[in-house]
């Protein structure tokens, strides 16, 4: 790689880290091309992607980003695995992580907010923006389907008093 393209990588690393809600570091040693296709077919359906960049190259681009405090997780086969949604690549890493070993969650970082292993599982368990929004959704329109209930209740005890009362005087 010469020069150029390794600031093209800086460069393009930098964005990442500049515009990721989350980021992931995890070693990755021992797996097959398939299990890495998997894990980016993961993350590309959660809104996330997976990258592997030289660790010197990242530690460049991490310089003056919020979340420099993962440069001290840069060791050895690190990948990355990010999205602008702060819950999706924690989800899938650590979801991908408890299927195979060989996939080892080290730390990362969520905005300035520096995670370590434990940090990562917690972030994975919160719910995700789509999630928080469905359930948003469905608590406005419940009000709505309960006060259609209580106008539409009283016409039907009506009803129900008024069968009554023609059962009675037809006995």
């Amino acid at each position: 790689m010469d020069r150029a393209q390794k600031e093209k990588v800086v460069e393009e690393l930098g964005q990442i880290f500049e515009s990721s809600g989350v980021v992931v570091v995890a070693h990755y040693v021992g797996l097959t091309v398939a299990e890495m296709q998997d894990l980016r077919a993961r993350a590309r359906e959660a809104g996330g992607a997976v990258r592997v960049a030289k660790n010197r190259l990242a530690k460049i681009a991490l310089e003056g980003k919020p979340c420099e405090s993962i440069t001290s997780l840069l060791s050895g086969m690190t990948v990355l695995t990010y999205s602008e949604d702060p819950v999706a690549a924690a989800k899938v890493a650590q979801e991908f992580a408890k299927e195979n070993k060989k996939f080892e969650i080290l730390g990362g970082a969520m905005g300035e907010n520096a995670l370590d292993r434990a940090g990562v599982e917690a972030v994975s368990k919160m719910p995700s923006r789509d999630e928080l929004i469905a359930q948003i959704a469905g608590m406005l329109g419940a009000p709505a389907s309960n006060i259609a209930g209580a106008i539409g209740a009283p016409a039907s005890n009506i009803a129900s008093i008024l069968s009554t009362i023609e059962d009675k005087a037809a006995a």
